[in-house]
């Protein structure tokens, strides 16, 4: 996998203390991004899931974030790391530039395991114009926190309260 960094006791990329991991590549190119380096697919090392793994094992107390970057140009090996980590009972967040119902259409059944394994999903790109400091865990109003459990449970999209 293509990873730029791994940020651990994160306070702002999901609740409570989290260990992040900032994937490199993104299509999305977001004018206002905070990350544009993140861009370019070989910004980041190379690191094996097992090694990702491992390295957010070491933080027992944080839970998990994937960032970016797109972590999704990456979902075959995000699926593997995601089981192991929700083996583990960690809480999973996922931060995509993309928009739920495209990721459904364009990867189907294997975007829906993905969702399986984690708990929520922020979909939508950033947008500087709709950018609010005042939002939780969100860059811009037109992005969503989507609860996957119960989406995927009720099957319909249903937001994170």
């Amino acid at each position: 996998m293509k990873v730029i960094t791994i940020i651990h006791d994160s306070i702002v990329d999901g609740p409570g203390l989290r260990s992040t991991v900032f994937f490199a590549g993104c299509p999305h190119h977001c004018f206002g991004c905070h990350n544009p380096k993140s861009w370019v697919e070989n910004f980041g090392a190379s690191r094996s899931v097992d090694d990702i793994y491992e390295e957010l094992m070491m933080n027992t107390l944080t839970n998990i974030t994937f960032s970016g970057g797109e972590p999704l140009l990456q979902l075959d090996e995000l699926i593997i790391l995601a089981k192991k980590l929700k083996q583990r009972r960690k809480n999973i967040w996922c931060y995509t530039g993309y928009k739920w119902e495209n990721l459904v259409n364009l990867h189907g059944a294997k975007f829906l395991e993905f969702c399986s394994e984690i708990d929520i999903l922020v979909d939508g790109p950033f947008i500087l114009q709709k950018r609010d400091l005042a939002l939780l865990f969100k860059g811009s109003s037109n992005q969503r926190l989507i609860d996957c459990q119960k989406s995927l449970l009720e099957n319909k999209l249903v937001l994170y309260e």
